[in-house]
């Protein structure tokens, strides 16, 4: 239900089904060379790194310092699995996606 506003983006063209998740604000401004392309690409309702970090708020409550180990570990993983997408976007590739997307909550 939460991700209603979210369909009703994609059916508005403003977002699409699978494609990087926006970050916390200035996030993104800080890309440089490669890690721009994926600036490129309509934000989306999943990807892989909405899979891979789909605990990524249980993951940063464990952290001594959450804003650091964010900067350090989870951005910069986020910027890379956002990059191989964008280098391999494909309709067989968004469908792969989002049934991993569907299957996750069997998978926490």
């Amino acid at each position: 239900m939460d991700e209603l506003p979210q369909l009703i983006n994609v059916l508005k063209g403003e977002m699409s089904l699978v494609g990087p998740r926006p970050d916390i604000p200035g996030y993104y401004d800080r890309l440089k060379g490669e890690h721009r392309l994926i600036l490129k690409l309509r934000p989306g309702i999943t990807g892989y790194a909405s899979i891979a970090f789909a605990n990524e708020e249980q993951i940063l409550s464990e952290q001594q310092n959450p804003l650091h180990y964010n900067d350090e570990m989870i951005f910069p993983e986020k910027v890379k699995l956002n990059l191989d997408y964008y280098c391999h976007v494909s309709l067989g590739l968004d469908l792969k996606i989002l049934f991993k997307t569907i299957l996750l909550p069997f998978n926490l």
